[in-house]
């Protein structure tokens, strides 16, 4: 299966374009959707976090309680290694599952910290990194969620620069000062792009 990495800050327009994609029959794997599914209530983290962190950070509904376990690995990153050696596991395992039911030319796995992993560039076939300026993922998420500038420049800052995500990409998705309709006319080019590329790899397979 030919894999295409999509990755871009916080902000980007990663999901949006990533629907745009899936609308052309693109088949979407999206760790993130599948980081929020396993800390959904009674989801497949949520027992060995309760073990881990302790019952007060699971809420009411039995799922994470994210505002309190976002605060603390923002404050602790001890703790951030706890976390993401219970999950990154079970997120993996979902993700080859999803990757080896897709029944597409090719598939999109959206990975927001593709860079910072260290290896996912190895995994996936292609980058695509959807990019902006920081001022626009900073507008966006404050629009998005409610957090304050400052909220949000300290999970900008926890990610990779953007000049390094821009270094990773072999392709770059502009989303910033640009139409809904320019925007759908750009994923049609790298679609087809990626249907050509598919369709060589899997010839010379």
């Amino acid at each position: 299966m030919y894999l295409v990495g999509m990755t871009g800050g916080i902000g980007s327009g990663k999901t949006f374009v990533a629907d745009l994609f899936e609308a052309r029959g693109v088949a979407i794997v999206d760790t993130d959707r599948i980081a929020h599914r396993i800390t959904a209530p009674h989801g497949a983290a949520m027992p060995l976090i309760a073990r881990e962190f302790g019952e007060a950070f699971v809420a009411a509904d039995g799922s994470l309680d994210r505002a309190r376990m976002r605060a603390l690995v923002f404050a602790d990153d001890t703790a951030r290694a706890r976390l993401e050696a219970l999950t990154h596991p079970l997120i993996r395992a979902e993700t080859e599952r999803e990757i080896k039911a897709a029944r597409a030319a090719y598939v999109i796995v959206v990975v927001p910290l593709l860079v910072e992993s260290g290896v996912w560039r190895s995994r996936v076939d292609r980058v695509l990194v959807v990019d902006c300026t920081v001022e626009t993922q900073v507008a966006r998420v404050m629009r998005r969620s409610g957090f304050s500038r400052e909220q949000v420049l300290a999970i900008v800052q926890r990610q990779a620069p953007r000049e390094a995500r821009l270094a990773a990409a072999d392709d770059v998705l502009v989303n910033e000062n640009i139409g809904a309709e320019r925007l759908n006319e750009e994923i049609g080019h790298l679609h087809a792009h990626y249907l050509s590329l598919a369709a060589g790899a899997g010839s010379s397979n």
